[in-house]
Parts: structure tokens; sequence; C-alpha cells
């Protein structure tokens, strides 16, 4: 069994939308595709990968080194023991030779990419879903049939009023969602009370169905007075306060604000992911843990993040990806997560789940399709192709 062919392309995203701290006018991904000679239904087996929004393509990385260095293993140091499977540890094993511990940066989001297509390919190879694949080999077997999801949105945007912003989240529940993600820090604290307030009047005034997220914006003195004024509101979390790798501040902030917490998708390896756990402040009865394997060296290393904070006393159901895609959605079923990430209107095609996977009181559906279930949606599979 061979690799025959990596290919990749960058593939836009852009819309007019913005979070606190950048604007995604100019974003794009990377797709990639792993050709094997594995032949089925008159087709080389292929794996898909791509990096979720908020980081832009990895061609340079990718083709330069990752690719390259790929392409040129031998073949019996990327399979397992059988001989007729990929080993998902092995393959990260050789993208990772020659690079220094530490230093993460984009390298981390070039090698998930790669990952991901990895782990799709393995559970096509083996003829499952990658959710069964995962469950069997890190769950005891016991692999979820619906996993909860909440609707991220409340973005800034030119023109949008506290009106439109209701209507946005209204808009989410009426497509079966309970809980409703939005932005904040990216306009003055009181311009963003009152988005707050029009949010609830449409969960009903149950702050537990609303998080908010400023994206890593403030200071320490901004998120202390920003935690105080929402905390009256309950809500579902208050997401990355302040730069993701201020564990001091996340720490301070944790021991003013009683409400939930959650952080972790700007993380970018096992070692950070255990840092936050051990020396951010976060709660582990409360608080959550948003590591993206997609960026984060992909699935094998978001394995290693899993047992290292397990280790340090966070549950599974403390872990809630980022990203808003097949691929979380099929990790949380597999390992038994506490949900998953939904971006119902933005960074088409990625974002989203299978045709015809409705989302129903908060939860939704996988595809029995084997590996991630990319072939599901049409939008998704078509542009993986063209790559």
């Amino acid at each position: 069994m061979r690799i025959r062919a990596v290919r990749e392309r960058a593939v836009p995203i852009s819309s007019a939308i913005a979070n606190a701290y950048i604007d995604f006018s100019r974003m794009n991904v990377s797709v990639v595709a792993i050709e094997t000679d594995v032949v089925r239904d008159g087709a080389p087996v292929t794996g898909y990968g791509f990096n979720s929004n908020g980081r832009y393509a990895q061609s340079g990385l990718l083709r330069e080194r990752f690719i390259p260095r790929l392409l040129e293993a031998e073949p019996a140091e990327l399979v397992d023991a059988s001989g007729e499977n990929f080993d998902p540890e092995r393959v990260w094993a050789v993208l990772m030779r020659n690079e220094k511990p530490g230093g993460h940066g984009e390298r981390s989001v070039a090698v998930g990419v790669l990952d991901m297509a990895i782990w799709d390919l393995t559970a096509k190879l083996a003829g499952v879903p990658l959710c069964r694949l995962l469950a069997d080999r890190h769950n005891g077997g016991r692999c979820e049939e619906t996993v909860a999801v909440y609707a991220a949105g409340g973005y800034y945007h030119p023109g949008k009023d506290e009106r439109a912003l209701a209507e946005e989240l209204e808009g989410y529940l009426e497509r079966g969602y309970r809980e409703v993600k939005m932005k904040i820090g990216g306009a003055p604290l009181e311009e963003d009370l009152r988005r707050i307030e029009a949010a609830l009047s449409v969960v009903d005034g149950d702050g537990s169905r609303l998080a908010v997220d400023a994206n890593g914006r403030f200071d320490l003195a901004e998120a202390l007075a920003c935690g105080e004024a929402i905390a009256p509101y309950r809500l579902r979390w208050y997401e990355e306060a302040g730069d993701p790798l201020d564990y001091h501040l996340n720490a301070e902030l944790a021991a003013a604000y009683e409400q939930p917490l959650a952080t972790g998708e700007n993380l970018f390896s096992m070692q950070d992911a255990r840092n936050l756990a051990r020396f951010g402040g976060m709660r582990a009865d409360r608080d959550f843990l948003q590591m993206d394997p997609a960026l984060s060296y992909g699935l094998t290393e978001y394995l290693r993040m899993v047992a290292a904070v397990e280790g340090l006393g966070f549950g599974r159901r403390r872990l809630v990806p980022h990203g808003g895609h097949q691929f979380g959605l099929s990790i949380a079923a597999g390992l038994g997560l506490g949900g998953n990430e939904s971006y119902p209107d933005v960074f088409r095609p990625f974002g989203g789940f299978a045709d015809g996977c409705e989302v129903r009181d908060g939860r939704v559906a996988l595809p029995d399709v084997p590996g991630v279930g990319f072939e599901a949606k049409s939008d998704l599979i078509d542009v993986m192709r063209q790559v």
C-alpha cells in the first residue's frame, strides 16, 4: 500500500464579517487530497483534509516541507503492523522529523491538515466511520449517535444593529439549535451589553443558552470589567477573554468570575493544553476546553491533549472542539466529548454537517459513511474532488 500523490489547494472562505480581532475579508484554507494505490469501486481511495477557519492556508509549509517529507518516506514507515492500513501515529512522526520542540505557530496547522486526511484514509480503509474507529480504539467502543451542537454567529458586520443580531440568532433557533454564541469585544462595553441583552431576548432571558466570545481582545482590566458586567446574565460561557497564552490573565479572571469560562482554540500542542489546565485557573467542574484538532497538529496530537487534561481532572464532557465542521463532530461522537461548534451561515462549504443531517433539539446525527463523511456533504466534496 502506497501513497501515490498528495495535492493541495488554497480555497477562499472570505466574508465581510469580523470578530473583535480580525475580519475575514481575505480568509482562506488549505485543502489536501492524499491518493493511495488502493482501488475501491473503480477509484483510488483518497483521504481529504483542511484547516479550520481563523488560520490561513498553509500552502508554503505544506508544499515545501511536509508534503515532500510524506512522499519521501518509505511505505513501511507509514503503515500499521498489518501492512493494510495507515498508522496515524507513525505518519505523524514522519511529518515531524527534524522539527524542534516548541515554536508551534503555523506548522501545527499544516500538519493538522495532513493528519485529518490520514485519519479520513485510515477509517475509509477500515470501512467504518471515523467516529466508530475512534470509539473502538479510544472510548471502549462507545460511539454516540448524536452530538450536542451550538450555533456560533453574532459577528460584527457593517450596518448590523441589535435587531439584526436578534433576527440572526432567532433563525438558528428555528433551525433546531437550543444554544447560540455571539461575538463581543469589538465594540465599547456599553454597546456590547445592549447586543447581549438583545440576544438574551431571543432565548427568553435564559443566559445558560447564550455564550459570548471576545476572541482574546481584552487585557486583564478589560476582561475583569466585562466579567463583572455580564455576571448577572449567568451566561453559558465567557470565551477567550484575553490572549490565549496569558494563563495569568485567565487565572485572575477565573478567580473573579464565578460562571463558566471557555478557551483553548488558539493552543496548538499537548503542552499548551496541559499548561492551560495547570496554570490558567480553569475549573474542571464548570469550564470548557476548546482545542481544535484541525489547527493543532491534528487528531493524533488531540488524543494526547485529551489524555493530558484527563490526568488533571477534566472529564471529556468539558471538551468542546472549535471549528464547526464534520471532523470535530466525528471526534466528539467517537471520544464522548461535550459537544461541537457549528457555523450555520458562514465559512461554507467547510462549516456544517452532512446533507440531510438536521439539528434537532440542539443535537445532530452523523452519517453512516466510511471516513470523516465528507462524501455525504455535497458542496464540500465537490471542492475537495477538484483538488
